[in-house]
């Protein structure tokens, strides 16, 4: 028996070859599809701008108007109430919270001055509106 073991040593060392291939094909899985996930469902169509700046890289919140006057906060529809509480809730957690309102053009301006004074009571100061650039 002696000779045999002496013969036979154990392979203690594990190969990590295919779980490294098969880490770097997720992570460029990862890496394509996760833009594609946080580009918004809602489909807005943003009146026009001559001049704009890219949004910075900051917490920011996504308000959206749809053309029939819905409102979303980041993707996800709230009525007015929600919209002033949850709003309210996120300025208390961060006084430098930036919002993002995105509208279509065709909502009626009353509707997007409401949703500005509402965020004017709240207190928000890092507001901007979202156009496209004019082709």
């Amino acid at each position: 028996m002696n000779r045999r073991s002496a013969k036979q040593k154990v392979m203690a060392e594990i190969n990590i070859t295919p779980f490294t291939d098969v880490i770097l094909v997720l992570l460029i899985i990862f890496m394509i599809t996760t833009p594609l996930i946080l580009q918004s469902n809602i489909k807005v169509s943003l009146p026009e701008a001559a001049s704009g700046k890219p949004l910075t890289n900051t917490r920011q919140i996504n308000i959206t108007v749809s053309n029939d006057n819905s409102v979303y906060i980041d993707n996800k529809l709230v009525t007015r109430k929600e919209l002033r509480a949850q709003i309210r809730m996120m300025h208390r957690d961060n006084p430098n919270l930036e919002v993002i309102l995105f509208s279509d053009k065709m909502v009626k301006f009353k509707n997007i001055v409401s949703i500005l004074d509402d965020l004017n009571e709240i207190g928000i100061r890092n507001l901007n509106i979202a156009a496209k650039v004019e082709q």
